[in-house]
């Protein structure tokens, strides 16, 4: 045994020599070296002390690269197998049929929907019919880039010379030139101005979040608020009312109440409200019994559950506040029902208050225990990171003023109570809240280094749905509160801020020009060359802008391409949504539960409860008969759920897979690559091929 003991420790690598981190979908080997003897001896050569560092140091190098190397392969190995899934999953598509347009869910209206997607259809067949007759004019010598020389072509050529197809062809081109490019490139020019504003914008958030990085500014409670808390000294400990508000969401219930009753507060000053809108009956008992377990156990957490549903997620938080012991209450925390608070949230966020009366609202960021489930998470990921890291952040720094993000925040009660309360004439009453409150004075606190886990919809129809939610509420929040902003008690700077930056660049600019400019304009200058959109348009600023996107989530810096597509595909959804909430067309007050999955709670409540084993519930396994309905319960979802068509994507995808082949035949590089990637991601989303593989 002694040899082999001494072999052993002559190894070169000491200290910890390999860890081994599992990811999701591919796995990672990362190398942690300790010092060796060697670094820590001063010999009398020092050329042979830096010789060994140099071989070291390339030995360290050479694993990184073979490291690197193997995750490549890993990446291309799975691109490799998922290639040949694609085609039996598009047969399947195709063969059941199923579209949106046979969804159970009204959430868009089918009047407005379908003429939407008539209008994109018309797009469809116009840019069809051009594409034939530019092809059969290519065969018949008509130039395609120079516009002048076909006019030059047209008034030089003798008319017998000309046949019938020469005068159709020299007459459009004519009616194109004089009556159809000008207002198209009016249009365009407009689209480029608002984008290159929007761009500027997002520009400008940037450096302020590089600023604030380089001077590490944040907000920083008072220091004897944070003693008060440790020592428990003077009593600064005020009383903490938290709300869970939840809906037909069984997949999460029970870590989202477990993370919130582990909340480090005494309990004689806390008490957690699960406010149940569920429908179905099933639900409602498992979640009351959850309830009913903490409670044994010493949470103070009372269930409530509501009759008559009315006003969504507003009227449920409003039903709650009219409870009579909220008057005994001094601040609100709400978390959603996907989301876990860290056992020490209180005790971050609360000391912000403290000597600061003006202060309304403490908001935490959001983390994801499901970004790298697939391809629409990591997606989603960069998008909410850039939200939080730089538009969240550079807001609450700089003007104390930012959305509301309805969940993993902590209000000021009397900031509720003067602002209104909650009310159910949007569905972003999170948003709501917050703009009324910022017309009373109160200043908001982001806290970008405390984060809350929640978990990001999966699906792209749960996606889809929530982003008309979010893009249509906004609209409809505008045309409420424009009144109220004008004439409100506040500087000019505070109302141009409200008005043009928050709503109308942010929430209503930025949809319309994607959508317009892109997926409209864009591919109609490939039949219509007379009215063109520059390479940098097309190309170089939106690579910029994504770049900027991407630099709070690093290593994401691989999807820059899938996301800079994504966003575009995107806009189909988000441009609908913002005219319905501004017009008032269709559903677009209606409220509609993101789906979850549930995953956040695999491992977070094994290390919640290993933390702390005392309050672990003995009586929380469910009984046989609970097992079953729970089986049942899942089958049947699983056989509802099921991957649908897209009509308005897949119409989008042939307009502008069309428009690529015309600008192929105008040897228009960029435009061409940009098309062609363009109209493959929309058919992918179209046939609903990113996000969860259900059928």
């Amino acid at each position: 045994m002694a040899p082999s003991f001494d072999w052993w420790a002559k190894g070169v690598h000491k200290g910890t020599p390999v860890v081994v981190k599992m990811d999701n979908p591919d796995w990672s080997m990362v190398e942690l070296e300790g010092p060796s003897e060697d670094d820590f001896l001063i010999g009398n050569n020092p050329t042979d002390t830096r010789a060994k560092a140099r071989g070291k140091n390339a030995k360290q190098l050479t694993w990184v690269l073979l490291l690197k190397a193997h995750r490549a392969a890993g990446c291309l190995t799975s691109v490799a197998s998922t290639l040949p899934s694609i085609g039996p999953a598009i047969r399947r598509r195709v063969a059941s049929g199923r579209t949106d347009t046979e969804s159970t869910s009204s959430f868009e209206n089918k009047t407005v929907k379908t003429r939407f997607y008539n209008c994109i259809k018309v797009f469809l067949w116009l840019s069809l019919l051009l594409l034939g007759f530019e092809i059969a004019a290519y065969y018949k010598g008509w130039h395609f880039r120079a516009s002048n020389l076909q006019l030059q072509y047209i008034f030089t050529a003798p008319f017998g010379v000309i046949d019938f197809f020469d005068w159709l062809y020299s007459n459009w081109v004519l009616i194109r030139v004089g009556f159809v490019a000008p207002p198209l490139q009016f249009l365009a020019n407009v689209c480029i101005v608002l984008f290159l504003i929007q761009s500027l914008d997002r520009l400008i958030l940037c450096l302020c979040c590089f600023w604030i990085r380089v001077k590490k500014i944040k907000p920083i409670p008072k220091e004897d608020a944070v003693a008060d808390l440790e020592t428990g000294e003077n009593g600064f400990f005020p009383m903490v009312l938290v709300q869970i508000p939840m809906c037909n969401e069984r997949e999460v219930y029970q870590h989202s109440i477990a993370a919130v009753c582990k909340l480090d507060w005494p309990k004689s000053k806390i008490l957690i409200q699960v406010l149940d809108d569920s429908d179905d009956p099933m639900t409602q008992l498992l979640i009351e019994e959850e309830v009913h377990k903490w409670q044994q156990v010493g949470a103070n957490i009372v269930y409530r559950h509501r009759v008559i549903r009315d006003g969504y997620k507003a009227g449920n938080l409003k039903s709650a506040m009219s409870c009579s012991y909220v008057k005994d209450y001094e601040f609100v925390a709400i978390f959603d029902a996907d989301f876990q608070p860290t056992h020490d949230f209180l005790k971050r966020t609360i000391p912000h208050f403290k000597d600061n009366e003006d202060v309304g609202l403490v908001q935490a960021r959001w983390s994801f225990v499901n970004k790298d489930e697939n391809l629409l998470t990591r997606l989603q990921n960069i998008n909410l990171s850039f939200h939080f890291e730089v538009e969240q952040q550079v807001n609450g720094v700089l003007i104390n003023f930012f959305g509301f993000n309805g969940t993993a925040g902590v209000w000021r009660i009397k900031a509720l109570e003067d602002s209104g309360g909650w009310l159910e004439r949007t569905t972003v009453e999170d948003m709501d809240i917050a703009v009324r409150a910022h017309l009373q004075g109160w200043k908001f606190v982001f806290l970008n280094d405390i984060e809350c886990q929640c978990e990001l919809p999966e699906s792209y129809e749960a996606y889809r749905k929530q982003q008309h939610r979010w893009h249509s509420g906004p609209m409809q929040l505008f045309r409420l509160c424009l009144p109220d902003i004008i004439h409100a008690k506040i500087s000019f700077w505070k109302k141009f801020n409200m008005i043009f930056l928050f709503f109308l660049l942010r929430k209503l600019i930025l949809p319309f020009y994607s959508f317009t400019l892109f997926c409209i304009i864009l591919p109609m200058t490939m039949f219509i060359p007379e009215a063109e959109l520059p390479a940098w348009v097309v190309c170089y600023v939106p690579a910029l802008m994504s770049f900027l996107n991407i630099l709070p989530a690093p290593k994401s810096f691989p999807f820059i391409v899938p996301y800079l597509l994504f966003e575009n595909t995107m806009s189909v959804t988000k441009f609908n949504a913002m005219i319905s909430g501004l017009f008032q067309l269709g559903n677009a007050y209606e409220w509609v539960v993101t789906k979850k999955s549930g995953r956040s709670s695999e491992g977070d409540l094994v290390s919640l409860i290993e933390k702390d084993p005392k309050h672990q519930l003995r009586g929380s396994e469910p009984d046989l008969d609970e097992i079953k309905a729970e089986i049942l319960q899942e089958q049947k979802a699983r056989k509802k759920k099921h991957n649908r068509i897209y009509t308005k994507e897949l119409a989008l995808a042939f307009l502008l897979l069309t428009a690529s082949a015309r600008s192929l035949l105008s040897a228009q590089g960029i435009h061409f690559y940009f098309l062609l990637f363009q109209g493959i991601s929309f058919l992918l989303v179209g046939l609903d091929l990113i996000g969860e593989q259900v059928m």
